[in-house]
């Protein structure tokens, strides 16, 4: 029996114009908002890189270029700076070296209807005949083993789609996220039937809640195609509707597979942004102590 091929490639969707956080997204993408001293789409990356993935396509939109020019080479200018440094400045220069050596970056104007199913139309060409994982720039989750890596493992088992999901139990998160439909392999794998978007508690088929993206195989690009012209104008193009339940009533296997160990972390919204950067930082050994005191002083 042939091996699968292995999932050397990623698309990031990050074309959105992060109006949640205007005036400040007006000029800076929301995906380079620091979690800290680092931007939320640098933690994706870093764990694609460290799930094996070598090619990373970024789908980008209006004001994007500061993320190219993050994940390029840094530029002499800094350099000298850096190193005029001496010491103290020596270990920034293999940071910023590092970042643009993590991985082969390729960038993709997004051109197309509004949804999910775009960026993964507008990568299509640098995909070729191979799986893929495709996920979103402000979605992180922080597991050990990271999602990236457990949904890879699950997709070498299965050899077919994985959809990484959460457990949820608030009714507001039933009417959040889409809910996968099937029947349980495992406490941890469901072989999915169907994904109802949104549907409720009382209309939940399941507490398995698809998040984060998939991982693809290259089916997906001709229902991309068939979605795509079955659009009524001005209809959203959305990889659910248009693209998973057409490839499962073909009978496509997908599996929605819990990650496990995991704490998610929604970036798109200012709220949950900032319990983002607290979480991150009192995490780090070198600030937490001090933020966590002053935190714990401000609240008394």
């Amino acid at each position: 029996m042939s091996q699968p091929k292995k999932v050397k490639k990623a698309v990031i969707a990050a074309a959105g114009f992060g109006t949640r956080f205007l005036p400040q997204t007006k000029a800076m993408p929301k995906e380079m908002l620091p979690l800290v001293d680092k931007p939320i789409i640098q933690y994706i990356v870093e764990d694609l890189v460290a799930a094996g993935v070598k090619d990373i396509i970024i789908v980008t939109g209006y004001s994007k270029r500061s993320i190219e020019d993050h994940f390029d080479n840094p530029n002499e200018d800094l350099l000298n700076n850096l190193r005029a440094g001496g010491a103290d400045k020596a270990h920034y220069i293999d940071e910023i070296t590092k970042v643009a050596d993590m991985a082969n970056f390729a960038y993709v104007r997004q051109k197309g209807p509004y949804g999910t199913a775009t960026p993964i139309m507008n990568a299509a060409h640098l995909i070729g005949d191979e799986p893929f994982i495709y996920t979103f720039a402000d979605d992180l989750t922080v597991a050990t083993p990271n999602m990236f890596q457990q949904m890879i493992s699950l997709y070498e088992e299965f050899e077919s789609c994985i959809l990484p999901c959460i457990r949820v139990n608030e009714d507001a998160d039933f009417a959040r996220y889409g809910i996968v439909e099937g029947s349980e392999l495992r406490s941890d794998v469901m072989k999915v039937s169907g994904i109802i978007e949104k549907p409720g508690r009382e209309k939940a088929p399941s507490n398995f809640a698809s998040v984060g993206g998939y991982l693809l195989t290259p089916d997906v690009f001709t229902y991309l195609e068939k979605g795509k012209q079955q659009l009524q104008p001005g209809q959203e193009f959305y990889a659910t509707d248009s693209v998973l339940q057409p490839m499962l009533h073909d009978g496509i296997s997908m599996y929605g597979c819990e990650i496990m160990g995991g704490s998610r972390y929604d970036t798109g919204n200012p709220l949950d942004y900032l319990k983002t950067v607290f979480d991150f930082a009192m995490e780090r050994e070198d600030i937490g102590p001090d933020l966590t005191a002053y935190l714990r002083d401000k609240l008394q």
